[in-house]
């Protein structure tokens, strides 16, 4: 007799309960799997067990409340076995929270969700997407990214404690697990992370690995035949292993151990057999990646004791199970958390109040006070420099703003110097530089775990090594996460470097990426006006591309205030009356070549106008009324002026316009030999504006 029919005509012991909330797991994931023709039944099938574990066992978690600021975090890192997901996010009955964090009464992912798998609107789709499924940490999907993100949520409660924690007053103590496999432990962005997690001794933090020996290509011993052991204890963590995925007590042992262990982050191996179920399908890349088929549905369910044909059941006993296990809980470690915090609030009413500005992803009263203001200087201030001096003053105002660069901390300017900054290290987790090391991939992902703490954080480095960050880059767009990318050398300020430390395509691809806002200011003062916009966005992340090299601090007096860089473009210098007949469009270190251009074409009686574009995608979301008042359709004469690929300037200058910008790579020369020979010069300028007006 099966387990989903014997649960009837008698009680069942715990342990049959446990085993048959694991295969309703799994016969979930089978369903959806087929119903959708498409998706990874293996992987769920597989690490039920583990999952319910975790889950029902040792996560401290309310599904009646998600976003719980002291909840465990749960991240899938191989997020092609969503499924797990949503079932458990399912027959835990966790309630779906809104934009503004309010409770909807309503479940995170219904039943009919999970039939609709990967199907348009469902909650249950692909993937885990993070704000689009509530008990979502982050989305997952690129192999390896949701362990890293994972290192960013293990800093953030490090850092979180050593702010707000008191004597008896534990306000922030949460662990974070995350669940990866062999893909997970192939990419080198899991390296980089584990590194840094293990050199910062971050004992709240478990990776749980799922050693099945299985990817799509076959078994690994084709490409992965390396001792993981002996390579995350060369991490400094602590590494434990469970040789059966399906002893429920032995994983629950391991989580156990990792929970009492001090001083370094846990690795639990775990072997487990693709696809375990029906034994004849074990060890076969099919299972992974495939539906299984009707018949192999059926001959599966019969090993589970599982009726053949039912679809989507969820037996009598499953959801109680689950309710008396993390629905008690974590039900009871939310309400002791809110006394708690209750009383704190009472004994630390400042503290309280940030950690509600915090959830709320709000700034503090004066977070924008004493940011400075640049006289005009000839000679200027390179835009790394006057972002060094906003980002010390904004990580003052907002207690919660921190980060630091990929070992570039002193060429980026983004070291926090002031009194008390501090570094964050394992005896300091309250410092607010963070040392992310020459891991540029994890560092940009770590910094979307930060975010997805509600920590407002930022990452640097040289712009070109943007490259190395872009998938996690991507993927804070998607999040929705006010994250902060700080970047410096943004074109040939470094020209002895040669082309392969100048950005000629970056800038066009950042401003490819849906809900990126990419900004490069003109001048110091731009720059400021650029941290002011960054840091008021909830639901965005940002780009800044900042010169190495010194920039003209503009006379704001004779030129317009750098405050229109909210509008993403404006008019910064025009004809008199207002009335020009070319138009030259720039962004950061060529904007004060336009106005160069500018004032000798005026001297020849030419009107001209400059724009100042540091933000294509800001100027695009005005209403078509200013972007015509800055781009008049009857001014078809227009040069843009750009350090980078010409590929998207278009769009600005039309047809009867023309672009000064590069269309090879860059080459090793000092940088004034650099712009003669790309032509980066007024007189160039001059010339060109010229020629789109047919005159010689």
């Amino acid at each position: 007799m099966s387990m989903a029919t014997t649960q009837v005509a008698q009680p069942m012991t715990g342990e049959q309960l446990d085993l048959l909330c694991i295969n309703t797991i799994r016969t979930l994931s089978i369903d959806a799997v087929q119903a959708a023709n498409s998706g990874h039944p293996g992987t769920p099938m597989a690490l039920a067990p583990l999952v319910y574990t975790i889950w029902n066992r040792v996560m401290r978690f309310d599904p009646q409340d998600p976003i719980w600021p002291n909840r465990d975090r749960f991240v899938l890192s191989n997020g092609h076995a969503s499924m797990l997901l949503w079932s458990v996010l399912h027959l835990t009955k966790t309630q779906a929270v809104n934009a503004e964090y309010e409770s909807l009464g309503q479940p995170a992912v219904t039943l009919d969700d999970i039939r609709r798998f990967r199907q348009l609107d469902s909650r249950a789709p692909g993937h885990p997407e993070y704000h689009w499924t509530s008990g979502v940490e982050a989305t997952t999907g690129p192999l390896g990214q949701g362990v890293a993100n994972s290192v960013g949520m293990a800093i953030a409660q490090k850092w979180l404690a050593a702010r707000y924690n008191r004597p008896g007053f534990d306000v922030f103590d949460y662990n974070t697990y995350a669940v990866c496999g062999d893909g997970c432990m192939m990419e080198g962005i899991s390296s980089e992370a584990a590194s840094l997690a293990g050199h910062l001794g971050l004992d709240n933090l478990c990776w749980v690995y799922d050693n099945n020996h299985i990817t799509i290509e076959g078994n690994t011993r084709i490409t992965f035949t390396e001792d993981i052991a002996a390579r995350f204890l060369g991490y400094g963590w602590n590494v434990l292993r469970v040789g059966d995925a399906n002893d429920v007590d032995r994983i629950q042992q391991a989580l156990e151990i990792f929970q009492k262990t001090t001083g370094r982050p846990t690795f639990i191996i775990l072997d487990s057999h693709i696809g375990y179920g029906s034994p004849h399908r074990q060890d076969t890349a099919e299972a992974h990646g495939e539906p299984l088929g009707e018949e192999e549905i059926r001959l599966t369910k019969r090993f589970y004791g599982w009726p053949e044909n039912a679809k989507f059941l969820v037996p009598g006993g499953v959801y109680e199970r689950f309710a008396a296990g993390i629905g008690a809980r974590g039900a009871e470690a939310r309400e002791e958390w809110t006394k708690l915090f209750e009383a704190y609030r009472k004994a630390y009413p400042e503290l309280a109040a940030e950690v509600d500005q915090i959830e709320r992803r709000e700034l503090p009263a004066g977070w924008d006070r004493n940011l400075p203001s640049f006289p005009a200087d000839a000679k200027g201030m390179a835009g790394r420099d006057a972002s060094g001096k906003v980002l010390n003053v904004l990580a003052q105002n907002i207690p919660w703003f921190l980060g630091g660069s990929g070992d570039l901390g002193p060429s980026n300017r983004t070291l926090l110097t002031y009194e008390g900054a501090g570094n964050l290290e394992p005896d300091t987790p309250g410092g607010k530089t963070v040392h992310f090391g020459i891991r540029e991939h994890s560092m940009a992902a770590i910094v979307n775990g930060l975010s997805l703490s509600k920590i407002r954080a930022f990452g640097a480095t040289f712009f070109i090594f943007s490259d190395y960050m872009r998938p996690a880059i991507r993927l804070s767009a998607i999040m929705e996460l006010p994250t902060v990318f700080v970047f410096t050398h943004d074109a040939m300020g470094d020209g002895e470097d040669g082309p392969t430390h100048q950005p000629v395509e970056q800038l066009a691809s950042l401003r490819a990426v849906p809900g990126l806002v990419v900004i490069r200011p003109a001048d110091a003062n731009e720059v400021v006006e650029a941290y002011r916009y960054v840091m008021q966005l909830r639901h965005e992340p940002a780009v800044l591309a900042l010169s190495r090299q010194p920039l003209p601090t503009l006379d704001r007096s004779k030129y317009a205030p750098a405050s229109g860089v909210v509008k993403g473009a404006y008019v910064l210098a025009d004809a008199p009356g207002g009335n020009p007949e070319v138009i030259l469009i720039a962004s950061g270190s060529e904007v004060t070549l336009a106005v160069n251009a500018h004032e000798t074409l005026l001297g020849e009686g030419i009107r001209s106008r400059v724009v100042s574009m540091p933000s294509w995608d800001i100027f695009e979301h005005q209403s078509q009324e200013y972007r015509d008042s800055v781009l008049p359709p009857a001014v078809k004469a227009r040069v843009a002026i750009e350090q980078a690929s010409t590929f998207g300037w278009a769009q600005y200058v039309g047809d009867a316009g023309r672009i000064i910008g590069m269309k090879t790579f860059g080459a090793s020369a000092p940088l004034k030999e650099l712009q003669k020979k790309f032509g980066f010069e007024p007189d160039r300028v001059v010339a060109v504006a010229k020629e789109v007006l047919g005159r010689k």
